[in-house]
């Protein structure tokens, strides 16, 4: 069971709440164990919405498993918003120390600046306040026009709807891609990862669709994709003629059902040979008879190709 706590402070934006807790509480369908914790410095937080938000006072133990998430507030326009005591900004300090994770979302970033954890490393916020982020730390490298960042465990993004984008970023790295795409389907949002093209995983970032026959199909794909997957057997899942399905599966992705796989095949690859693995070995781990076929995905990768 990892717990996510959520630190909510005076005019917390509730979307930057409300998305974060529900990509997790969605993950739990998927085969997820989240405990969802709301905590704040008092029993009811005003939210920037007008709405009050009960929680709790008293913090869980927490191990170094667990997320501390700080959303973000209307900073820096609202007085009194975003306030926070030396004590709570301690707690924060003391979980990373301790190895765990603390993340923020849109302003809360600025919670993190306090507590000492962006000094020397990437972070983002809302673009409206990036420039007063970077005023507040000069230490913290603000990284402009992304969606978030991740640094030795500290991790922010810019905001609003983004706090989602982080979610599910987080869920990929701790259940896999495919579950976090199920989650971002099951939310009716773009599963989006970073910025970042380089960061983008052929799970996710043809997955912003809504062919649920397609969907059916790439899952069929992405739990075996170094198996042999013809055309007939695709079509058999999809209930439809291998026409039919390499139309609308192109029509969905861009790409052919083929195309697709082997995206899948060449990206477990490169992490494969990232962690020290041969071109041989990892072209024949992820379903490859030999390395060619690799190689010349690789080269197409280089020169532009998907």
């Amino acid at each position: 069971m990892t717990r996510v706590v959520f630190l909510l402070v005076p005019g917390v934006i509730l979307l930057d709440v409300a998305g974060p807790s529900q990509v997790f509480a969605t993950a739990n369908t998927a085969g997820g164990s989240y405990e969802i914790i709301h905590v704040g410095e008092r029993p009811v937080i005003a939210s920037s919405q007008g709405l009050a938000l009960q929680v709790l006072t008293e913090w869980p133990d927490l191990s170094r498993d667990d997320l501390v998430v700080v959303p973000g507030w209307s900073a820096p326009r609202e007085e009194g918003s975003g306030a926070l005591q030396q004590t709570t900004l301690e707690r924060l300090r003391r979980h990373h120390a301790q190895g765990g994770t603390v993340v923020s979302v849109c302003a809360g970033a600025l919670a993190l600046g306090r507590a000492g954890l962006l000094d020397g490393r990437r972070c983002t916020t809302h673009h409206d306040i990036q420039q007063e982020l970077a005023r507040r730390h000069p230490r913290a490298h603000v990284v402009p026009d992304v969606l978030f960042t991740e640094d030795t465990r500290v991790m922010t993004s810019a905001g609003i709807a983004s706090g989602i984008d982080l979610a599910l970023h987080i869920v990929s790295r701790r259940q896999g891609a495919a579950t976090a795409a199920r989650v971002a389907r099951d939310m009716v949002v773009y599963a989006r990862r970073n910025g970042d093209a380089s960061q983008l995983s052929a799970l996710l970032s043809h997955r912003s669709h809504l062919d649920e026959l397609v969907h059916r199909v790439q899952d069929h794909i992405d739990e075996r994709f170094d198996q042999a997957l013809p055309l007939d057997l695709l079509a058999e899942v999809a209930g439809v003629s291998p026409r039919t399905l390499t139309r609308s599966f192109t029509a969905a992705t861009g790409l052919t059902p083929l195309r697709y796989q082997q995206m899948l095949r060449r990206e477990r690859a490169e992490h494969l040979l990232t962690h020290g693995s041969t071109v041989e070995a990892a072209a024949r781990a992820v379903g490859f008879e030999d390395a060619r076929m690799l190689r010349r995905l690789r080269r197409d990768t280089v020169r532009g190709g998907a």
